[in-house]
């Protein structure tokens, strides 16, 4: 298989977390493991939080266990969002990844998982404890990255400074930049990743973007000029995040972005057939 230009993370789990209506771990099983085959670098494939808080994912654990996993390249990331849910995950082997959201809004930090920053802090360094003990890699998220719509502080420097501390006190090495309610403007991408990027060679930046159908290349176009080649999407543009203010805001459709890539020449590393059919399952799998 050829080498990639571009590490492509899918994302079932932002994608399905939503949904009201349980999706049968049956269907889900089935639906990962089509995705599996697809080729992607990383899947972010479940988390281990709260039942009461996302009872749509509950069962994680038991897809963990019957996914096929034989053959595949694609590693598996986690959602979780204290010690207890890292303790959880990294009792499971095919995981490699722990993701864990870090808001640079302090609102937004408080709603999604009961903290302040300063205790979102906290649980940052033992959850990053917790993944080195278990030799598991620990992926930051940053929440609210490149702004917020509840009044909260939020410039350049406010990102860059906890984005140096995580690199710099807890050894954080792959950080995804996050468009959480999809507020960023193109100049703001690139502006971010132009800052990181040669500032900290070490770190592996990632673009997880919430975007509408309408607006989401020149911010992808933005992250990909600035240097960025790590892109988290989800077929169709499923999920995203509830608190946006605009409906019409979902995850970067990974097909639209990866057939970009394609017709730019850029090689991803997937099997585009298997690609296709995985396409057509998320429209049978989502509501």
């Amino acid at each position: 298989m050829e080498t990639p230009d571009v590490k492509l993370i899918e994302c079932p789990r932002d994608a399905m977390q939503g949904i009201h209506a349980f999706i049968p771990t049956d269907t889900k099983v089935k639906y990962l493991d089509g995705l599996l085959r697809v080729g992607f670098d990383t899947i972010d494939i479940g988390s281990f939080v709260s039942a009461k808080a996302i009872p749509q994912l509950a069962d994680s654990a038991e897809v963990l266990a019957r996914i096929d996993m034989a053959g595949v390249r694609s590693k598996l990331l986690v959602i979780v969002a204290n010690e207890r849910g890292a303790e959880e995950a990294v009792k499971h082997a095919p995981v490699t990844y722990l993701g864990y959201p870090f808001s640079i809004s302090e609102t937004f930090q408080q709603r999604n998982t009961n903290t302040s920053i300063a205790g979102s802090w906290e649980r940052t360094q033992r959850i990053a404890e917790i993944a080195a003990r278990a030799d598991r890699q620990l992926v930051v998220y940053i929440s609210m990255a490149f702004g917020n719509p509840y009044g909260d502080p939020w410039n350049t420097d406010v990102a860059l400074r906890w984005t140096e501390r995580l690199v710099n006190e807890l050894g954080v090495r792959i950080i995804s930049l996050a468009d959480t309610v999809g507020v960023a403007k193109p100049a703001d991408v690139r502006y971010m990743f132009q800052a990181l990027v040669p500032a900290l060679p070490q770190v592996e930046f990632g673009a997880h973007l919430h975007v509408r159908p309408d607006d989401w290349k020149p911010k992808v176009d933005a992250a990909w000029d600035a240097g960025c080649r790590r892109f988290d999407g989800a077929l169709k543009g499923y999920g995203g995040c509830p608190m946006a203010e605009d409906e019409l805001v979902g995850n970067l459709a990974t097909e639209r972005f990866v057939a970009d890539l394609v017709a730019r020449g850029v090689r991803t590393g997937l099997d585009l057939d298997a690609l296709a059919r995985s396409v057509r399952e998320a429209g049978l799998v989502f509501p």
